[in-house]
């Protein structure tokens, strides 16, 4: 398959190669803003991800289909991209469908959850055709790269809901954890929600005394 200059399908895949790097800004900006300990192992287990990757390519040291001028690493097998998608994309599917089972299943939020799961495992797919459309994998390097990345985000999470869960309340005692305002929210059924009407309660406890205090 070549890929031809001014290819518009191969520009939009080659736009969606850029996912991993969006998806490793949301996770910092998620941290900075929420600081949960939930996001935080997450975040650790994709850059776990990235080094496990890392070591197997220079391990292997399998060419990618075309030398390209420039490239900062010829190694190819397995895919980082692949790699990445499908450890964020099975991971985010066990944490729906697992660690958020305690969320009301009513037919909108079961829906949601559906369409959300469906739209990672599609991103993946895609990213994945994509390294192989634009040639820099080979069908196998991807294969390798998203087994691998689906094995490990199966691993982490186990890891994750299993044993790191029970300690977070724990950790988040710690002085530094509360000094950086890191948080654990693991027994909220609904963050969204808590946090919504946790500042509507607050909005309306202060408007109260703000009228009371003009009343004075």
């Amino acid at each position: 398959m070549i890929l031809c200059i001014g290819d518009l399908f191969g520009k939009l895949l080659a736009y969606s190669s850029l996912l991993p790097l969006a998806i490793l800004v949301g996770f910092v900006t998620l941290i900075l803003f929420r600081r949960d300990l939930h996001t935080i192992t997450f975040f650790i287990g994709l850059l776990f991800n990235e080094f496990v990757n890392y070591v197997l390519k220079h391990i292997i040291k399998q060419p990618r289909p075309i030398t390209r001028e420039n490239m900062y690493n010829e190694n190819g097998m397995p895919s980082s991209h692949s790699q990445f998608l499908w450890f964020f994309s099975v991971y985010m599917f066990l944490f729906i469908w697992v660690r958020l089972q305690h969320i009301t299943n009513s037919k909108s939020v079961w829906f949601s959850k559906l369409m959300v799961s469906l739209g990672c495992f599609a991103a993946a797919l895609i990213v994945t055709f994509s390294r192989v459309y634009l040639l820099y994998h080979s069908v196998s390097q991807v294969i390798v790269g998203s087994l691998i990345g689906a094995l490990l985000g199966l691993l982490w999470f186990l890891l994750t809901n299993y044993i790191l869960t029970p300690w977070f309340q724990t950790v988040a005692s710690w002085w530094v954890c509360e000094w950086l305002l890191i948080r654990d929210q693991t027994l909220i059924p609904n963050v969204v929600w808590f946090e919504y009407t946790i500042g509507r309660q607050e909005i309306r406890a202060r408007s109260r005394k703000l009228v009371s205090m003009k009343s004075q």
